[in-house]
């Protein structure tokens, strides 16, 4: 059973994020250089339902894919269903392919934390409660991790937000693609209350705060 439109209003007034900041979002401090050839680098996300994750960076400048699924758990429970239940150490992430010569790992991650979730947030995000909508960073190499680590600690020193980021930065062990349905699913149901109400505004937001990172695509 896919997630019910209850209360999507309320959470649309009450679930803004805590982004205490006038002006633009801070960039990275610490990041990957701009690579000098093109290629392909893969960075896995949680921050809540995945369908609003993946959409954002689909619009994203450099993103070649971003497919939603399961991260944190093993392969027996990597299902929809099951990993509803909180239980089983799964979160609702999205793996995003990218080329670094067009967009930076750090980039990346201050979409993540200005337009695509409210980081302050824990075990929840707007309508969706449980450990499976946790915000995560799975690093795949001491790189990624030294970035996501020092853009955290940038943040909180700057008090960007006023609350604590709950951010975790872990080791990502595997990632397992969600079902088909689960797919595009912001593409495919753009009427869909949830989505209207959660997900576009945030693609919104995108495009209007990054102008440069933003593609219609």
């Amino acid at each position: 059973m896919l997630r019910s439109c209850l209360n999507v209003l309320l959470v649309f007034v009450l679930g803004a994020a805590a982004y205490a900041g006038n002006g633009s979002f801070p960039a990275p401090a610490v990041d990957a250089p701009v690579a000098k050839a093109s290629g392909q680098q893969t960075a896995v996300i949680s921050g809540g339902c995945f369908w609003g994750i993946q959409a954002v960076f689909q619009h994203v400048k450099g993103v070649v894919s971003a497919t939603s699924g399961y991260s944190g758990g093993s392969s027996l429970t990597a299902q929809y269903q099951i990993v509803s239940t909180g239980a089983t150490g799964h979160a609702e992430s999205v793996k995003i392919v990218y080329d670094p010569s067009q967009v930076t790992y750090g980039e990346l991650l201050r979409v993540f934390f200005s337009v695509a979730h409210d980081p302050t947030e824990l075990n929840r995000q707007g309508p969706d409660e449980g450990t499976q909508y946790r915000s995560s960073i799975f690093y795949s190499n001491d790189e990624q991790k030294h970035i996501a680590e020092a853009y955290i600690a940038q943040l909180d020193k700057a008090k960007v937000f006023s609350r604590p980021i709950v951010t975790q930065v872990v080791p990502l062990k595997a990632f397992y693609e969600a079902e088909g349905y689960h797919q595009n699913y912001a593409t495919n149901h753009p009427d869909d209350l949830y989505i209207r109400y959660n997900d576009a505004p945030k693609v919104a937001q995108l495009r209007q705060q990054f102008p440069d990172l933003y593609t219609g695509k």
